[in-house]
């Protein structure tokens, strides 16, 4: 499946909730935000109708992001319907890690590859405040339950202000050697003001590369994060959207005045 830049777009994003039982201070404001309805959110047949048009289209590789994902209530049946669809080759999905101490198992059982989990300091005073109450000793148990659970490569999302030679995210990079696990180091972006850079260790943000179309929550399909086209697949229908989306495609990311990164999945 390709754009007008002549990219393989073969990666899905699927951002299954809104919500989040943390409130980062670099996603969400502290209020917390005016949740999207139930009856808006897309059920899960509607989000298995729409993937598997898309892998028929191309799409092999999935992640399912949030908000955070596993507050999805449904989430592990949801894994397992996704699991079942011939032509996906890599089944990821993106976790601050708080409850994956008890659905890492589960989640593996129904068909998920691997996770890639949120730490960004090892301080957990310093935790506390970037995620406003969260417990980072529940982000260990998750990450151990994951490694045991063999949903590998274990991948830490490290968000870093500058560089990754800052001090916390240097010792997010000590712990990630000592226990086996690859770090990515995330830029700090501003979807408004359209800052982003490439992820180091990783391929986001790269927009010559970009491989990488993303349904939200309530079925928009965006083929840009820093971008304000967005295609509902109820209103479209999944062909008509997928075909506008491709059509649509920018060549490099500006901005988001739209939406913010706690619906659209980062």
């Amino acid at each position: 499946m390709l754009d007008r830049f002549n990219r393989n777009i073969n990666y899905l994003r699927i951002s299954v909730t809104d919500r989040c039982n943390l409130r980062c201070v670099y996603c969400m404001p502290e209020e917390g935000i005016q949740l999207i309805s139930h009856k808006e959110i897309l059920n899960f047949d509607e989000i298995i109708n729409a993937t598997k048009y898309l892998v028929s289209k191309g799409i092999d590789k999935v992640r399912i992001t949030g908000g955070e994902p596993l507050v999805r209530k449904g989430i592990v049946d949801l894994v397992k319907m996704l699991s079942a669809i011939d032509g996906i080759k890599d089944l990821a999905m993106t976790t601050n890690g708080v409850f994956l101490e008890k659905y890492a198992q589960q989640l593996a059982d129904a068909g998920l590859h691997r996770v890639n989990i949120s730490l960004d300091t090892m301080d957990a005073e310093k935790y506390r405040e970037i995620t406003r109450g969260g417990d980072i000793t529940q982000v260990f148990k998750g990450i151990d339950a994951a490694k045991k659970a063999n949903l590998n490569p274990i991948k830490i999302n490290c968000v870093v202000k500058e560089n990754a030679q800052e001090k916390d995210a240097q010792a997010v990079t000590s712990y990630c050697k000592e226990n086996d696990l690859e770090v990515r180091y995330i830029h700090e972006m501003d979807l408004e003001g359209g800052v982003f850079q490439v992820v180091e260790g990783g391929s986001g943000g790269d927009c010559k590369n970009c491989n990488r179309l993303r349904l939200n929550a309530k079925g928009d399909l965006r083929p840009c994060l820093f971008g304000d086209m967005k295609y509902n697949i109820r209103e479209y229908g999944i062909e008509k959207a997928t075909e506008l989306a491709l059509e649509n495609k920018p060549k490099s990311g500006h901005h988001c005045t739209n939406s913010k990164f706690y619906n659209i999945g980062g």
